[in-house]
């Protein structure tokens, strides 16, 4: 069964398909699927309360000497600690602080009613003002543009959005920074779909006789969505026959919900699951390892930020979230970071802004003839040679 109730084949056993494999492997395609950007936009309305966590948390601002520069940092719900994208937010910017000085405080949202509150507070200090507000998440767009309305004065990182206007217009004040997140995951999905076709193990995982694999997303939104198209597209490309099963935990914090999606998914015959789901993500790591399948990580190198799970992930989809935080804050006390709001930065696998990273522990476990694969998609999607889908056909 699919992510969204039908009904789908069984998955095709590997042993019926060993005759065509090695032709498929050679010419397999992108077909039936298209490019094109999305106009869908989410706001923190969009965003299903988060019941794991009750308690929005102010931490210790985190400071360095002789600087006068002041950031403050709202994250996206799931807090610090996910191991995933607030994590690599908040490593962007203790890289500024120890390269520049500058100092930082942090806010954590307990709920969507939140943002807007936080990143008023932080706008509105006095003593100290902040010289740069960080939004981290999609779900903060819509109180952005309130708040940069209001604090024409203050500028503004918007972290997976598009601050814009009544009239549609880019805020004068908000640097805008998405990503490609679709190309990444094309780049995860084909290692997924290769793998899958392979008798091969590794670490604590190893392949069955079915071709399938999984995703599995925090919050059904148009962003998660997005690695969900370009993963799908990226298995097509190893083979239209395997099939792929998504589903949605509906929180980006609850790692026992994404254990017990993933689980499901194994015991239908999931070589691989990818999530897009931030700290519900260790839970998938959790039914690899139990499973003894495979799982690919997201926005972080998670076979390092939680190396109990390094002998069942096999890559991440890494999203680098902290070059964006760290270049924006380090603009503010070093002419060569140029801050560009009133703009969208757009940053993909050209612009080193996502990538495949193979796991530390089963990287060099990955057969040459899937790693050279890798290398040529990634160089043909950055030639335009590959049209990555950022939407679901």
């Amino acid at each position: 069964m699919t992510g969204d109730g039908t009904h789908t084949p069984s998955p095709v056993s590997r042993r019926r398909l060993l005759g065509g494999m090695a032709s498929a492997l050679v010419t397999g395609g992108l077909a039936g699927c298209s490019g094109g950007g999305s106009d869908e936009r989410t706001t923190a309305s969009d965003v299903p309360p988060d019941t794991t966590r009750q308690t929005t948390r102010r931490t210790t601002t985190e400071r360095a000497e002789n600087t006068d520069a002041r950031v403050g940092m709202v994250y996206a719900l799931g807090g610090l600690g996910d191991n995933s994208f607030n994590d690599m937010a908040h490593s962007g910017a203790r890289k500024a602080r120890e390269e520049f000085g500058i100092s930082f405080e942090n806010a954590e949202p307990s709920s969507a009613a939140d943002i807007e509150r936080l990143q008023r507070e932080f706008a509105a200090a006095t003593d100290p003002p902040k010289d740069l507000v960080c939004c981290v998440g999609f779900a903060q767009t819509s109180g952005l543009v309130a708040n940069a309305t209001q604090y024409p004065d203050q500028q503004f990182l918007l972290v997976d959005g598009v601050a814009t206007g009544d009239d549609g217009s880019l805020l004068p004040n908000v640097a805008n920074y998405t990503f490609a997140e679709h190309q990444g995951s094309f780049q995860v999905g084909y290692l997924a779909g290769l793998v899958t076709q392979r008798d091969f193990s590794a670490g604590a995982g190893r392949t069955t006789d079915d071709l399938a694999v999984g995703f599995v997303g925090g919050v059904d939104v148009p962003l998660i969505r997005k690695f969900e198209a370009g993963f799908k597209a990226g298995v097509a490309r190893a083979s239209e026959d395997i099939e792929v099963t998504s589903a949605y935990v509906g929180s980006f914090a609850d790692p026992e919900a994404g254990q017990k999606i993933a689980g499901e998914m194994y015991a239908d015959g999931a070589d691989v699951v990818y999530h897009a789901a931030g700290g519900s993500g260790v839970g998938v790591f959790r039914a690899a390892q139990e499973a003894g399948r495979f799982a690919i990580g997201v926005d972080n190198d998670q076979s390092r930020s939680v190396p109990e799970y390094s002998d069942v992930i096999l890559a991440s989809m890494v999203k680098h979230v902290d070059k964006a935080v760290f270049r924006s804050i380090a603009s503010l006390v070093d002419r060569k970071f140029r801050f560009r709001v009133g703009t969208v930065n757009t940053l993909g696998l050209l612009e080193g802004g996502v990538r495949a990273v193979y796991g530390t522990d089963l990287g060099s476990a990955i057969p040459s003839e899937v790693s050279e694969r890798l290398d040529a998609s990634r160089r043909a999607i950055i030639k335009n040679e590959i049209d990555v889908p950022s939407t679901l056909s």
